[in-house]
C-alpha cells in the first residue's frame, strides 16, 4: 500500500515552540474529560466485585455446587458485550464524530449501572450488565485515538499513562465504594446508584468537546479515508500482533486476580474480615496502581531515544518480575502476603501506558479506532471474559469438606503462568517497534518487508 501522502495541516499548536495556550488548555481539558469518564468507567466495573459475596447471598443457595462458576460468568457478562460490540464502535469512530459517541456511550453505561441495582433475579442482574458493556464498548476504542490527535509521538507515552491512571484509581474506588456502602446500606444494591449522574453528566459533557482532526499530530491527511487495504495492515505490523498477545495474557491475569482476590484472601485464606480486605486492597491498587501506570508511561518515553523497543521493554520486565512475586503472594503467610502482592500489582500495571501507546504509535490515524476496537475485542475474549469463570471451575472442581472454596492456589497458579507468558511476549516483539512506528508516520515501506 503506498504511503499516505504528507498533509499540509497545521501541526498541533502543544507541540510546536511558542505553543498557543488556548490550544494547549483545550487538549488538556479533553484529557481531563476523557480521564473521568474512565475513572467512573472502571469504578462501575469494580462496584461489582466488591459486592460479589453479597450478590451471592442473594441469589445462591449456599450449597448450589456451581456458584462460583456462575458468580465468574457474571464477572464475564459485561467484557462479552464490550469486546463484541466495541468493533462495531472502532468502524464508527474511524468515520464519525467521536466525542459524540463517547458521550452518548458514557450516558448509556451509566443508566445501566442504575438499572443493576434494580435487578431482583440473578437473569436480570446479567442482562443489565450486558448493557453496561455495550455503553462502555463505545468509549474504549475511541477516547484514545483522540488523545493520539491531541498529542505527539514522542510525548504519548506519559499522555496515555495520565489516561490510563483510571484504571487502579477507579477500581481502587469501585472497590471502596461498592464495600463500603454496601456496609452502611446493608444492601448490594446500592452501590451501583451512585455513578449515575456522574455519568450523565460527563457524558453531556463530552458531547460538546471540539473535535480534533484525525492525524493532526502525526502530520497526516487527516481526511483520508480507511480502505480495506489499511485493515489488512493490523495482521501485518509485528509489533502490533505481539503487543496483542501480551497484552491479553496479561488481562486475563488482571482479570482474575481483580474478581477473586477478595474470595481468596478472606475466605480461602481465613482472614475473615470483609471490610478490612477490601479496603488493604483497595489501597494496594492505588498507590501501587497509580505510580506504576505514570512510572512505566515516563520510563518509557525516557528510554524511547536509546532503545527502539522501550514501550516493549518495559512491559516485559514488569511482567517478568511480577511472576514470582504473585507466587510468593500463594505461599507466603498473611500479613506478609501483602507486601508481595503490592509489588506484583504494581508489575501489573507498569505496562498499562507502553502497551496502549504501542497501539497509537504503529497503526496510521485513520485506522486507530479500529487497531483499539481489534484489541478490546481479543485482550478480552482471551482474558478476563474466561478468567473469572475459570479460576471458579477449578475452584469448584477442587472443592472438599476440608476446603469449602476449592484449591484456589491452584487455580491462582494460572494467573502466575498468564504473566509469565505476557513478559515473554513483550520481550520478543520490542525488536519490530521502532520499524513499525516509522511505517505508521508515512516513512517506511509495507509491513512485514
Amino acid at each position: 500500500m503506498p504511503d499516505p501522502a504528507p498533509s499540509t495541516a497545521t501541526p498541533p499548536a502543544l507541540d510546536r515552540a511558542g505553543p498557543d495556550r488556548a490550544v494547549i488548555r483545550s487538549a488538556r481539558l479533553s484529557l481531563f474529560v476523557l480521564l473521568a469518564i474512565n475513572l467512573f468507567n472502571y469504578i462501575d466495573r469494580y462496584i461489582l466485585a466488591a459486592v460479589e459475596p453479597r450478590i451471592r447471598e442473594a441469589f445462591f443457595a449456599k450449597d448450589d455446587p456451581d456458584a462460583a462458576t456462575k458468580l465468574g460468568v457474571l464477572g464475564s457478562a459485561f467484557m462479552i458485550s464490550y469486546m463484541a460490540i466495541a468493533p462495531v464502535f472502532g468502524w464508527l469512530g474511524d468515520r464519525t464524530r467521536r466525542w459524540t459517541i463517547i458521550g452518548l456511550g458514557a450516558i448509556a453505561w451509566s443508566l445501566a449501572s442504575g438499572a443493576s441495582g434494580l435487578a431482583t433475579t440473578f437473569t436480570a442482574l446479567l442482562i443489565t450488565r450486558v448493557f453496561v458493556g455495550i455503553g462502555e464498548a463505545a468509549y474504549g476504542p475511541t477516547a484514545p485515538t483522540v488523545i493520539a490527535d491531541l498529542y505527539p509521538v514522542h510525548r504519548r507515552g506519559a499522555v496515555l499513562s495520565w489516561f490510563y491512571v483510571a484504571i487502579p484509581v477507579g477500581t481502587a474506588i469501585g472497590y471502596g465504594v461498592g464495600t463500603v456502602v454496601a456496609a452502611k446500606t446493608d444492601s448490594w444494591q446500592w452501590p451501583f446508584y451512585v455513578v449515575v449522574p456522574w455519568g450523565i453528566a460527563l457524558g453531556v459533557w463530552a458531547m460538546f468537546r471540539p473535535e480534533p482532526a484525525r492525524g493532526l499530530s502525526d502530520r497526516v491527511d487527516s481526511k483520508r479515508k480507511m480502505s480495506l487495504a489499511d485493515v489488512l495492515i493490523l495482521v501485518k505490523t509485528r509489533s502490533y500482533l505481539f503487543n496483542l498477545a501480551g497484552m491479553t495474557a496479561m488481562t486475563f491475569a488482571l482479570g482474575g486476580i481483580s474478581f477473586w482476590i477478595r474470595t481468596y484472601v478472606n475466605e480461602y485464606r481465613g482472614l475473615n474480615n470483609e471490610a478490612a480486605v477490601g479496603t488493604t486492597f483497595g489501597a494496594i491498587v492505588v498507590v501501587t496502581g497509580l505510580s506504576a501506570t505514570l512510572f512505566g508511561g515516563w520510563l518509557s518515553d525516557r528510554l524511547r531515544a536509546r532503545f527502539g523497543g522501550s514501550y516493549f521493554l518495559v512491559s516485559a520486565v514488569g511482567m517478568l518480575i511480577g511472576f514470582p512475586l504473585f507466587l510468593c503472594v500463594l505461599y507466603v503467610p498473611f500479613p506478609w502476603a501483602w507486601g508481595f502482592l503490592a509489588a506484583a500489582v504494581f508489575c501489573l500495571f507498569l505496562n498499562t501506558g507502553p502497551s496502549n501507546t504501542i497501539i497509537a504509535n504503529v497503526t496510521p490515524a485513520s485506522l486507530r479506532s479500529t487497531a483499539y476496537a481489534v484489541s478490546i475485542f481479543t485482550i478480552h475474549a482471551l482474558g478476563d471474559v474466561i478468567s473469572p469463570p475459570i479460576i471458579g471451575r477449578i475452584c469448584d472442581a477442587t472443592r472438599t469438606a476440608a476446603l469449602p472454596h476449592g484449591d484456589m492456589n491452584k487455580a491462582f497458579l494460572v494467573i502466575s503462568l498468564a504473566m509469565l507468558a505476557s513478559g515473554v511476549l513483550w520481550a520478543l516483539g520490542a525488536k519490530f517497534l521502532a520499524e513499525d512506528t516509522a511505517r505508521a508516520s508515512g516513512a517506511g515501506g509495507a509491513p512485514g518487508a
